[in-house]
């Protein structure tokens, strides 16, 4: 049977090697939905001389392209260590097992990071190297590659849509002025890593409020050091249940390249539906209490694939999202600004949240002046 080492005999080069495959699987980002971002290199005698990345659904995954690259490089295989972040696929989709490939080729040795987060899967690649007496090693920095995936791991476990609710506001938690301004709270830089956070979801949400008070046009445009992919899917969704926005609203500008989905109920008149007919497409979730059931409108988007939401307001529609428990980790930016007023919108609205509700893993950071934290919202804790 094959060889199977401990954590504890990773040596230095091997960390070296694997935090270079991290880096390499980051460049996938916003590109590979709805599979991960993986990253891989291929070492012989102590030098990488392959190196390769998922980019897109469909594509050669990263062990096939770290390969590709390696190949002309040297003449056989068999004297090699292959390194990747996420555990080789055993079975066929769109291409065919990189297990199989490592079979074939003779790669003698094998570094993971991360186990396969599908119960289905998880483990059966190590199983199937080591059948062949292929040397396999998992577990380093394991922690960083399912962070990377934490996407992904949610999608393939729960079929449903990763909810990351982002808001910009003033130190008091005010995302617009009492008078209704909002635009430019935060500096560029904390707008940059927000359109960021844009480019890594398969789809943006806002309610219709935002529409008619900030006009977004919600799309997406290149940032220093993030590009767009060019295999990017991305959709616009728009909750209306009134179906209020106007025909000239900014959304609709790019609606050819980036689709728009408007969120509405059945009570519209279908004559006034057919006045978008040419620029979206109405979806009619169930409503309850006169709000939308989003557990339903997530069943929905699940079948279009979307792995990915990203929930940018206002503060009814974060309200509506925890209210129901749909979120799965904030992004708040908080501006060094003061907006004061009783009745200024706040990044969360309604009724309130009985019990609170407990943020685990926060991480902080800065962009410019402002201050960034993420967390993911935690439903476990009492």
């Amino acid at each position: 049977m094959g060889r199977n080492r401990g954590s504890n005999s990773f040596t230095e080069g091997d960390r070296e090697f694997m935090r270079r495959a991290l880096v390499l699987a980051k460049r996938g980002y916003g590109g590979t939905s709805p599979n991960p971002m993986v990253g891989a290199v291929l070492v012989h005698s102590g030098r990488i001389v392959g190196e390769g990345w998922h980019q897109c659904a469909g594509e050669a995954h990263a062990e096939i392209k770290a390969i590709e690259d390696a190949l002309p490089k040297i003449s056989t295989l068999r004297n090699t260590t292959l390194y990747v972040t996420l555990e080789p696929c055993s079975t066929s989709g769109r291409t065919p097992p990189c297990t199989e490939t490592i079979i074939r080729l003779g790669i003698p040795r094998v570094v993971v990071a991360a186990t396969d987060p599908n119960p289905k899967h998880a483990g059966r690649g190590f199983r199937l190297l080591r059948k062949k007496d292929i040397e396999v090693q998992h577990g380093l920095f394991a922690e960083e590659a399912e962070h990377l995936n934490e996407v992904f791991n949610h999608w393939i476990v729960t079929r449903r849509p990763f909810v990351l609710l982002k808001a910009a506001m003033t130190l008091d938690g005010k995302i617009a002025t009492r008078t209704g301004e909002s635009k430019w709270i935060t500096s560029e830089k904390a707008r940059e890593h927000a359109m960021r956070l844009r480019i890594g979801s398969d789809a943006v949400l806002v309610g219709i409020n935002t529409i008619l008070k900030d006009d977004p046009s919600l799309d997406l445009r290149p940032v220093s050091q993030t590009n767009i992919p060019t295999s990017k899917r991305f959709i616009r969704i728009v909750l209306d249940p009134e179906c209020r926005i106007p025909r000239d609203a900014a959304i609709f500008k790019r609606h050819k390249e980036f689709p728009v989905l408007l969120i509405t109920s059945r009570r519209v008149p279908w004559k006034r539906l057919k006045t978008f007919s040419d620029r979206a497409c109405p979806l009619m979730p169930p409503l309850k209490n006169d709000k939308f059931d989003l557990n339903s409108l997530m069943g929905t988007l699940e079948t279009l694939t979307i792995t990915n939401l990203l929930v940018e307001g206002g503060s009814e529609t974060h309200a509506q999202f925890l209210e129901q428990k749909l979120g799965d980790r904030v992004a708040f930016f908080y501006a060094p600004r003061i907006a004061g007023g009783r009745n200024a919108p706040k990044s969360v609205g309604g009724t309130g949240l009985p019990e609170g509700l407990q943020l685990g893993n926060p991480e902080w950071s800065q962009f410019g002046p402002d201050l960034f934290l993420t967390a993911c919202i935690d439903r476990s804790a009492p």
